[in-house]
């Protein structure tokens, strides 16, 4: 077996890659949630001056990649690859925003999972002496979301209870080596899991199995409980996949529950109207980045796990009556 890898899904960094600069950006709604003053910026409107949402959430990446390299001083040429991804039909809001920068671009699609994907992949460079400093990135926005996979928002569609709302906002992290930032010492990439769940309108429960897979696997390959982190914070199961993961942890029999927290469902607060809470590629980002990170350098958390789910459905899928395809990533940071 390769060096670098443990257990049947799991790698390791043993070089320390680290997050050395990020840089989180959210719309207003979620700048009215519990955990704005976790948020590097939070913008005034979710417009921006642009003619329409997708060029607001291009400029949005493009606002987090120039704030992430202005906090070190890093140049364009000290980056080998850009990797970003986000929601949109061919990636772009990612693939446009990368025209603007020289470095190598990897464009990905996870889902609500990219992020997680991204800092994999980054790591994985990074140990394979691939590469020095790797720049990621994501972006979603609420309404592009509405309109690539539900209806326009000007139809006022009333959503139910167990509906996500998409987070608008951007984030952007460079990974590196250095003397400071969080550590990234593990990733557990998922498998696809399809449990045959056809309501899009319910990614939470589709979502879970696949958390639950990914996560019960990252312990197994790295003969690890839940209570040796401090947080396992999942995004984006919201309040109903997250109750689907707990039950289905506690009918295997496993203890540090407690250690469970969901992006999604915390980024909004009780008074706002977001059905299920939060999801898009946005919504684990500047979670991890913001209060993640926050934890850790405030020493409030040493070690967080962070497994970030996607639903991989399409518009056309959905349309043709397929079922929703899931995947988790998981990847474990240290102070």
């Amino acid at each position: 077996m390769a060096s670098n890898r443990i257990g049947s899904q799991t790698v390791t960094f043993s070089k320390g890659p680290r997050i050395t600069s990020s840089y989180t950006i959210v719309g207003p709604m979620e700048g009215k949630g519990p955990y704005a003053l976790d948020f590097d910026q939070i913008l005034p409107d979710d417009v921006l001056g642009q003619k329409t949402p997708e060029k607001t959430e291009r400029l949005m990446l493009e606002m987090a990649i120039e704030k992430t390299l202005q906090q070190k001083g890093t140049k364009l040429e000290d980056l080998q690859f850009l990797i970003a991804g986000d929601l949109m039909n061919q990636i772009i809001s990612s693939t446009f925003a990368a025209r603007t920068y020289s470095a190598p671009y990897l464009g990905i699609y996870g889902a609500c999972s990219t992020f997680a994907q991204a800092l994999g992949l980054g790591a994985v460079l990074l140990q394979g002496d691939f590469a020095e400093q790797v720049l990621i990135g994501t972006a979603s926005h609420y309404q592009t979301a509405e309109r690539q996979f539900r209806y326009p928002i000007e139809l006022n569609v009333q959503h139910i209870a167990s509906n996500h709302h998409t987070v608008t906002g951007a984030a952007a992290a460079i990974l590196g080596f250095a003397d400071q930032g969080p550590r990234i010492t593990h990733a557990t990439f998922g498998h696809v899991v399809d449990m045959g769940i056809k309501d899009a309108l319910d990614m939470g429960s589709a979502m879970a199995p696949a958390a639950f897979a990914t996560l019960t696997q990252h312990l197994k390959d790295t003969d690890r409980s839940l209570e040796d982190y401090d947080i396992v914070l999942t995004g984006d199961l919201g309040k109903q996949g997250r109750k689907m993961l707990r039950l289905l942890l506690t009918k295997e029999d496993y203890a540090g529950l407690d250690r469970l927290q969901d992006g999604g469902s915390q980024i909004y607060g009780d008074g706002q109207k977001t059905g299920a809470g939060g999801s898009g590629t946005a919504c684990i980002a500047v979670m991890t980045l913001g209060y993640g990170l926050n934890l850790l350098k405030s020493a409030k958390a040493q070690r967080i796990l962070v497994v970030a789910t996607g639903a991989l459905q399409s518009t056309v899928s959905v349309s043709q009556g397929e079922s929703i395809p899931c995947i988790a990533h998981a990847i474990a940071l240290e102070a």
